[in-house]
C-alpha cells in the first residue's frame, strides 16, 4: 500500500501537546484576575500564561533540566500582558500565545522586540482552553525574524508583525537539539557600546510620507476621523484649533494598551517661499487608551530629528485628556520621528514631509 502522507504530513497529524492541570488554570486566573473584569486584556493574560506554563512544562520534560534541588528554569512573567519568557541555561524563549491558526499568520507584538531583551527564539503556542492542552504550532529563531522583516519589510498592524505561518519551524524537538549541541549566541545578533539603535532602527524602517495625503493617498494603518470607528476607542478629538489641513488618525498599540496618535498636517503659508522650498505645518495629539478619560501619567509623546535628537517632549500629567507636541514646520523632503513611550515600551513612527 503507498504512503499516504509525507514527513511533514505526519507531524502535522502528531503535534506536541501539553495537557494542561489544575494549577495552571488556577495560576492564570490569579495572574489575568489584577486585570479589568472580562476585559481582552484579561483574556489574553490568561491565555499567556496558560501558554508559558505550558512551554516551561514540555521543555522541563524534554530536557530534563530540573534537578532534585534546583529549578534550572527561570520564569519571567513581568510583560505576560503581552508575552510569556522562559530561560533554560544560556537560552531564552518568548512564549506567543494564540487561539486559532486559522489564517496561519501569527502576530509578533511590536513591543517585545528590543534586540537587547531579545529572547533566541519565538515559540507558538495554540492554547486549547475548553480541551485543557496546548500545542506547540513551531518555533523561529530571532536571528531569522530580523532577516525576514529587513527582507519582506514586514507591515505592523494593530501593535504586532504578521508573519506567515510557513516561516516558522514546525518541528519544535529541533529546539531541544539547538540548546543541547549549539550555542546560544549562534542565535543573536551581535549588540556592542551603541549598535542597539542602529539595530532598532533596521527593524521600523517604514517611512509615511506626510505631504502624499494632500494628495488622497493614505499610508496603511492611518485613517481619517470620520472612519476611526475603533471599538475600543470613545474620543472627542481635540480639534477646534486644527480645523484647516489634513487629519488622520492611528492606533499605537503600547504595552498592551491601545493609544490614538492624530496628525494634522497643512501647506505653511505664513511666508512666501518659492516652489522648491515649499513648507508644511504638523501638529501631533496623543490621546487616551481604551476609551478612557485621561492619558495615563508619565506617557510621553516624543519629536526626533532623522538623527535620532530630541526635539520637542512631552509627558502626560493628571487628568490630561490628550498631550500634544508643540507645532512645527519643516520643507518638503524633510525626515522626524514621533516616538511614544509608556513604561519600559516604546513606538516609533517614522515620517518625510
Amino acid at each position: 500500500m503507498p504512503n499516504l502522507y509525507s514527513a511533514q504530513d505526519l507531524r502535522l497529524l502528531l503535534p506536541e501537546t501539553v495537557f494542561l492541570e489544575a494549577d495552571h488554570f488556577a495560576l492564570a486566573n490569579q495572574t489575568s484576575s489584577k486585570e479589568a473584569p472580562n476585559s481582552l486584556r484579561a483574556w489574553q493574560v490568561y491565555l499567556n500564561t496558560l501558554a508559558l506554563l505550558a512551554l516551561e512544562v514540555w521543555l522541563d520534560d524534554r530536557l530534563a533540566v530540573k534537578g532534585a534541588n534546583n529549578r534550572a528554569i527561570e520564569r519571567d512573567m513581568s510583560k505576560i500582558a503581552i508575552a510569556g519568557n522562559l530561560k533554560v541555561g544560556d537560552y531564552k524563549f518568548c512564549a506567543i500565545a494564540t487561539e486559532h491558526l486559522l489564517d496561519e499568520i501569527v502576530n509578533i507584538p511590536e513591543s517585545i522586540i528590543q534586540p537587547e531583551l531579545a529572547p533566541h527564539f519565538y515559540v507558538l503556542l495554540e492554547v486549547l482552553e475548553e480541551e485543557e492542552e496546548v500545542i506547540i504550532r513551531g518555533f523561529l529563531p530571532y536571528n531569522q525574524f530580523i532577516e525576514i522583516q529587513n527582507d519582506l519589510q514586514l507591515p505592523i498592524d494593530d501593535g504586532c508583525y504578521k508573519i506567515p505561518l510557513s516561516y516558522f519551524d514546525i518541528e519544535p524537538n529541533h529546539i531541544l537539539a539547538y540548546c543541547r549541541y549549539i550555542q546560544a549566541s549562534e542565535f543573536t545578533i551581535p549588540i556592542i557600546d551603541n549598535q542597539v539603535s542602529e539595530i532598532k532602527a533596521k527593524i521600523i524602517t517604514r517611512i509615511t510620507k506626510l505631504s502624499q495625503w494632500l494628495q488622497g493617498v493614505i499610508d496603511e494603518g492611518w485613517q481619517t476621523i470620520d472612519s476611526f470607528t475603533n471599538p475600543d476607542f470613545s474620543l472627542a478629538f481635540s480639534t477646534r484649533n486644527i480645523n484647516q489641513g489634513t487629519k488622520r488618525v492611528k492606533t499605537i498599540d503600547l504595552d498592551s494598551k491601545k493609544f490614538a496618535l492624530l496628525v494634522n498636517i497643512s501647506p505653511d503659508t505664513s511666508t512666501e517661499l518659492s516652489e522648491d522650498t515649499q513648507k508644511m505645518s504638523v501638529l501631533a495629539q496623543l490621546y487616551p487608551p481604551d476609551g478612557e478619560k485621561f492619558v495615563p501619567q508619565n506617557v510621553k509623546l516624543i519629536l526626533l530629528s532623522k538623527a535620532g535628537k530630541t526635539l520637542q517632549e512631552v509627558t502626560g500629567r493628571v487628568q490630561d485628556n490628550y498631550i500634544q507636541l508643540k507645532p512645527f514646520k519643516g520643507e518638503l523632503g524633510k525626515k522626524f520621528s514621533i516616538q511614544v513611550s509608556f513604561g519600559n515600551a516604546n513606538v516609533i513612527e517614522n515620517f518625510e514631509l
